[in-house]
């Protein structure tokens, strides 16, 4: 019994992300229209005031790609592209792009 209940309450404590992680290998199928904008692997934005999507943390990228989906981020293109991920897209495209190569750098 204490061994269900130890299971229950660490699931409980789990971020979401990790219990329904992303396949890069899809994610990169994916991303293919991302490139358009965000460069290769989303490394090179086209404009300066587009973000570098390779190698930004997973969870950030899951959480912006939901933000844009539900309108809470402003962005025509966003959030006419973003409407259209199922959250298993948005989960591939996280794992994609977080594990690009990239010059983002750690600030602290």
């Amino acid at each position: 019994m204490k061994i269900k209940s130890l299971l229950i309450a660490l699931s409980l404590s789990l971020p979401l992300s990790a219990l329904a992680a992303g396949n890069a290998t899809e994610g990169a199928k994916k991303a293919e229209t991302c490139k358009a904008c965000h460069g290769e692997g989303g490394a090179k934005p086209i404009q300066p005031d587009y973000p570098v999507l390779a190698g930004q943390h997973s969870d950030y990228l899951v959480a912006a790609l939901n933000q844009y989906k539900s309108g809470k981020r402003k962005n025509a293109s966003m959030n006419g592209f973003a409407a259209a991920l199922k959250p298993q897209d948005i989960q591939d495209l996280a794992a994609f792009f977080s594990k690009q190569s990239s010059d983002l750098k750690m600030k602290y």
